[in-house]
C-alpha cells in the first residue's frame, strides 16, 4: 500500500477536509472531488466486480482469514481506491463506546483469527438452522468488530458470509432485513468498554431473518444467492460523512444507540 495512507487525513482530499470536522472525499482512483458522486460511482464499479464474484468469473480461496477478505475487498474496490485489499492504518470505530479491532497492537488479525476458528471447527453440512443462525451470528460479529478496511466493510463482510454458508443447506438473502435492522444489529454486537468479546446476541434475530434453505438438495455453492448477497443493502453512503472518533463514552450509551453512526479516526498521528 503507498505510504502516503498512514493518518486519519492522508486518506481524504486536502482540500475537501472540512477543519471543523476534519472529514474530507476520500482519495480515489477517479480523482473525484465530490463524496456523493463518489458514491455513486463507486456502487455502480464495485457492482460490477460484485457480479463477477456471483457468477465465478473469480475465484477466491476459501481460507476464511484476514487474506479470503483483503481479496475480496481487493477484487470489490480495485476501481475505487488504491489501498482496495489492504487493511487500515487508522484507528475506527462508530459512534460512542469501543472503537473496532486495534491496528497497533494487531487486533484486528487477532479477531480474524478468532472468526476463521469459529469456521474451520463448525460441521456446516449438519448444522441445524437455529445452530447456523448462532454460529453464523457469531462469525460475524467478530469480523465486523475486527472492521479492517477503511471503507466496504459491509459489502466485503457479505460476500464472506455468502462463502461461509456455502458449506450448509443454507444461504443468506440480506434483502429480507432493512439497513436500520442490519446496523442495529452491528452496533449492539460491538464488546463492552473495556471488553475483547462481541457480544452476536443482538445479531441472531437478524441472522435469523435473513437465512434460507437452499433451492438445490445439496449444500454447495450458490451463485446467484452470492450475487444478491454483495449487492443489497449495500448503498454506499458518502465517504464525507466519515468523521473521527470522539471520546469514548460509557457502555451505557453504545448500547442505547438506535445503530451506527459514521466512521471515526482516532485523531491526528
Amino acid at each position: 500500500m503507498a505510504s502516503q495512507f498512514d493518518s486519519w487525513e492522508s486518506y481524504f482530499y486536502p482540500d475537501t477536509i472540512d477543519p471543523d470536522t476534519g472529514i474530507g472525499t476520500l482519495r480515489n482512483l477517479y480523482e473525484e472531488r465530490d463524496a456523493r458522486v463518489l458514491s455513486r460511482m463507486e456502487y455502480t464499479d464495485t457492482t460490477v466486480r460484485a457480479v463477477q464474484l456471483g457468477n465465478g468469473e473469480v475465484e477466491i480461496a476459501r481460507t476464511f482469514d484476514g487474506a479470503h477478505l483483503r481479496a475480496i475487498h481487493g477484487h470489490l474496490f480495485q476501481d475505487v481506491y488504491e489501498w482496495a485489499g489492504e487493511y487500515r492504518t487508522v484507528e475506527m470505530s462508530k459512534g460512542p463506546g469501543r472503537g473496532f479491532g486495534e491496528v497497533r497492537s494487531g487486533e484486528v488479525d487477532r479477531y480474524l483469527s478468532d472468526a476463521r476458528q469459529l469456521v474451520t471447527s463448525t460441521d456446516w453440512a449438519k448444522i441445524s438452522r437455529n445452530d447456523f443462525v448462532a454460529t453464523a451470528s457469531t462469525v460475524f460479529a467478530y469480523v465486523n468488530q475486527a472492521h479492517p478496511f477503511r471503507e466496504g466493510n459491509g459489502r466485503t463482510s457479505k460476500v464472506f458470509m455468502a462463502h461461509v454458508a456455502e458449506q450448509s443447506p443454507y444461504r443468506f438473502d440480506f434483502a429480507r432485513v432493512s439497513p436500520e435492522q442490519w446496523n442495529g444489529g452491528s452496533a449492539m454486537s460491538r464488546p463492552d468498554m473495556f471488553a475483547y468479546a462481541p457480544e452476536p446476541a443482538s445479531l441472531v434475530p437478524v441472522f435469523a431473518a435473513v437465512t434460507v434453505e437452499r433451492t438445490a438438495p445439496q449444500a454447495g455453492p450458490d451463485r446467484a444467492a452470492q450475487v444478491r448477497s454483495a449487492l443489497s443493502a449495500s448503498y454506499p453512503r458518502p465517504a464525507s460523512e466519515a468523521t473521527r472518533q470522539s471520546p469514548q463514552q460509557g457502555t451505557q450509551a453504545r448500547r442505547g444507540s438506535a445503530g451506527y453512526r459514521s466512521d471515526r479516526g482516532t485523531g491526528r498521528e
